[in-house]
């Protein structure tokens, strides 16, 4: 359908990736995969069209619809959610205009012999036919069963754009995108900001209603089910796999191993080649040999073995202080604004040493809990914190937190105390930080960047209940397995609040679900809890 031909990009002398090619197919699910930098989001944007190659073509057949979500939206407020999600059907819209507008042309113009005259009627049989062939929809119900199914109530639907968050700002966009019915979406971190119910409903959709779809995401569990291959790039190069990312995993190992045992024998026969070369060079007798050998060596290729990111491999929680054996027990706790309640009569007990999530839509009062454990808010009902209670709380916010003119190693120094002042550049290349990026300004760095530097913060501390608000937004697969592991490890309570279920997997142990006003506590990991919420749901569907 699409075939992207010898593509490069290079950017100030730097080679991002060159002579790329491959080809989208009709109904291919594609993971768009490499660490960061490498250049998914740059060859996202120029299959998009929103960028131009250095070198390379791009080319499809015509009428094609490519639909791109970028990861940072820039969006306009002056619509309400329902008119800006309506803007998906604009050029049907204009077509039918177009044809009204031409009509009544007719209908006033009495040169009925003229070439102008036949030239309208023309061009109104054309957009008619086109018009007409387009599939009759109800297109104010597409927009509101779509809108529904990205989390919005329909109270929501005449609230004006600038009231919503940038995730929900970027969940209407992605509902134009799925109105459109395009043959190709790009999208660049979907899930972000998306709570679970929405990620599954968005995965119903890209798996049963979509076309071809190309993603970059780091939620493994949401890359699993949706796509069958994976294309890697690496090292300006890229690599197709007709598989899902798991397997692609495994599949790369095996690559790497290969290259590596390819490189290591030729770099064994370079050797042995330059020790002749060196040995017989002034030979007479050898002349025609150590000639024949540098000319050799000079045109060998070098076997190239892929890079691989090893800056990263351990991290520890420090030693969590002793706490009492309930550190928050949460009795008929009520929060409202106004007259919007959040949740009613909500009770808990986490036990020392739990590790647990919370979990339910947006809006449902997950961080609203947060907020009432730390004494942040107000509420009615009780709040006890255990004997010798220590907290580290990461917010959805805690990046944007930090002092954007301190550099990266004066963030982390100003807090060290102890011990730990003499492991800082450690502690830093643990999270990817090493050389030149340490005296990099925090206002310079990425999203992703930003948030790992404030989870450092965070670990400087011995706390023994940590609070987690979204702490996985914006990072990448590698940092969130190496945090994982670290809770894992980590002796003291946690409590987290993340729509990433493939990291609360095998992590917590029990949920409390947020939604319709109440807080219920389900006994089970998440992959229960899922399995749980499908057939409740099924019964609901059933019951109706």
């Amino acid at each position: 359908m699409i075939s992207i031909d010898a593509l490069s990009v290079q950017f100030g002398g730097t080679t991002l990736f060159s002579d790329v090619s491959f080809s989208i197919n009709e109904t291919d699910k594609i993971a768009l995969m490499g660490k960061n930098g490498a250049g998914k989001s740059t060859l996202l944007k120029i299959v998009a069209g929103e960028n131009k190659p250095s070198s390379g073509t791009i080319s499809s057949p015509k009428g094609t619809v490519i639909a791109y979500l970028p990861q940072h939206l820039l969006t306009q407020d002056d619509a309400t959610v329902m008119e800006e999600t309506s803007k998906a059907f604009a050029g049907v819209f204009k077509m039918k205009a177009e044809i009204d507008a031409l009509n009544e042309e007719l209908t006033v113009r009495t040169d009925y012999e003229s070439d102008e005259y036949y030239k309208i009627i023309e061009k109104v049989s054309e957009l008619s036919e086109k018009f007409y062939s387009i599939e009759e929809v109800n297109y104010e119900a597409e927009v509101e069963k779509v809108l529904v199914g990205m989390g919005f109530s329909r109270d929501d639907f005449n609230r004006p754009t600038s009231e919503f968050s940038g995730g929900w700002r970027m969940r209407i966009e992605l509902a134009k995108i799925l109105l459109q019915k395009p043959d190709l979406i790009l999208l660049d971190e979907p899930t972000n900001h998306m709570d679970i119910e929405s990620i599954q409903w968005l995965e119903d959709f890209l798996i049963n209603s979509a076309k071809a779809v190309m993603v970059i995401s780091h939620d493994r569990a949401f890359v699993d089910n949706i796509t069958t291959r994976t294309i890697e790039v690496t090292m300006g190069r890229i690599y197709d796999y007709k598989a899902k990312y798991s397997h692609y995993l495994e599949l790369r190992k095996d690559r790497r191993v290969h290259q590596q045992k390819a490189y290591d024998e030729q770099q064994k026969m370079i050797a042995e080649n330059q020790e002749f070369i060196d040995r017989f060079k002034g030979t007479y007798s050898k002349t025609l040999q150590v000639q024949s050998r540098v000319k050799m060596l000079e045109k060998l290729t070098i076997v190239e073995v892929d890079e691989i990111d090893t800056s990263a491999l351990k991290l520890k929680f420090p030693a969590a202080p002793r706490s009492g054996q309930y550190p928050v027990v949460v009795n008929e706790l009520s929060k409202a604004y106004g007259d919007h309640v959040v949740f009613k009569d909500a009770s808990m007990v986490i036990e020392r040493g739990q590790k647990l999530a919370f979990v339910g839509k947006n809006g449902e009062g997950k961080s609203t809990m947060i907020k009432a454990i730390m004494g942040e808010i107000n509420f009615e009902g009780t709040m006890e914190l255990g004997h010798n209670i220590q907290i580290g709380y990461f917010a959805q916010n805690q990046a944007a937190m930090l002092d954007e003119n301190l550099t990266v190693f004066e963030t982390i120094d100003q807090i060290a105390v102890g011990e730990i002042r003499t492991q800082i550049k450690n502690l830093l290349g643990a999270f990817m930080f090493s050389g030149d990026d340490t005296t990099k300004k925090v206002k310079v760095l990425s999203g992703g960047e930003k948030t790992r530097l404030a989870m450092i913060k965070l670990l400087l501390e011995p706390v023994n209940v940590l609070i987690l608000d979204e702490p996985t937004n914006h990072l990448d697969m590698k940092t969130k397995d190496i945090i994982k592991d670290a809770l894992k490890a980590f002796d003291g309570t946690i409590i987290l609040v993340s729509h990433d279920r493939d990291f609360l997997d095998g992590l917590v142990t029990k949920v409390f679900e947020f939604g319709n006003k109440r807080v219920k506590e389900h006994f089970e990991d998440i992959k229960g809890f899922l399995e749980y919420k499908k057939i409740e749901n099924l019964r609901e569907i059933e019951r109706k």
